[in-house]
């Protein structure tokens, strides 16, 4: 009689991988992160990504065009960022629900930041520092810019909007369906956009990137600010009109501006915004 031994390799059943398409730092501390949850995770970096028919949820980050497209089992797709418009780039988006991930630290980071730029602004901080290297003293008042107008109410303009109203500021609000934000006066539609530029002493940007939102920041807008008004842009680089923005800094319809993104990124050196007044 023959004797047999039977051995099973073990594998699931339905084996569902996870594939990571972002920068190597983002990668590796997600990888690092979800193994501390489950250490079971099956986690792919791109471009190793194994057996494609295993992958069902991505999560990307400027991910190369067309890299998703082979992905025959994907469930849904989420972007480690701000914004999805990164994904809608992408010619060959598999047609599946596109989420993005949302952290508290990253809401109250630009929250934060927003909050610092618009004080160091008002109180003439950056003045003081240009005299303390000089060797001068010649202190300024504050100035008077008390209200603040934010466009776009996802959760980071939620957040950046809480947070400076409750500094003091008379906060409003902007985005293109109808929000209620306790302590911030919100408007929507076209007609609401202009109903609250001319009240913004500092306007804030914290759009989505879409067809509709591209060069939203252009002459149409600055003139209805009040002068001397402060822009600041955290949203996409799309969103500013590059040659309105600078007409508009020219003839002092605003007084300064803090850019955190750019059309072209990283900032070409012969670029005007690197020397301008």
């Amino acid at each position: 009689m023959t004797e047999r031994a039977f051995f099973n390799k073990t594998r699931p059943v339905n084996p569902m991988a996870l594939l990571l398409i972002l920068p190597p730092k983002r990668a590796r501390y997600l990888v690092d992160s979800l193994r501390r949850f489950n250490p079971d995770l099956d986690i792919r970096v791109w471009p190793k990504t194994g057996e494609k028919k295993d992958i069902r949820f991505a999560v990307t980050w400027n991910h190369p065009p067309g890299s998703l497209s082979g992905l025959t089992r994907l469930k849904a797709v989420s972007s480690f960022g701000a914004g999805v418009d990164h994904l809608l780039r992408d010619p060959q988006l598999p047609d599946v629900p596109i989420t993005r991930v949302i952290y508290d630290d990253l809401s109250d980071e630009i929250a934060e930041f927003v909050t610092a730029v618009i004080l160091n602004h008002k109180r003439n901080l950056f003045h003081h520092f240009q005299e303390q290297k000089s060797g001068r003293w010649s202190p300024l008042a504050r100035k008077p810019m008390h209200s603040v107008g934010i466009l776009g109410l996802g959760t980071l303009g939620k957040s950046a909007a809480r947070r400076l109203a409750a500094a003091g500021f008379n906060v409003s609000g902007w985005s293109r369906t109808q929000h209620a934000i306790p302590n911030v006066a919100c408007y929507s539609g076209e007609d609401g956009l202009y109903k609250l530029l001319p009240h913004a002493h500092f306007l804030v940007c914290m759009l989505p990137l879409t067809p509709k939102t591209v060069g939203i920041l252009n002459t149409r807008v600055f003139e209805q600010l009040p002068d001397g008004a402060y822009l600041i842009n955290t949203g996409r680089g799309q969103h500013l009109a590059e040659a309105d923005f600078l007409a508009a800094l020219d003839s002092g319809k605003l007084e300064g501006a803090c850019l955190d993104v750019f059309e072209q990124e990283p900032l070409p050196a012969d670029h005007p915004y690197w020397n301008h007044p």
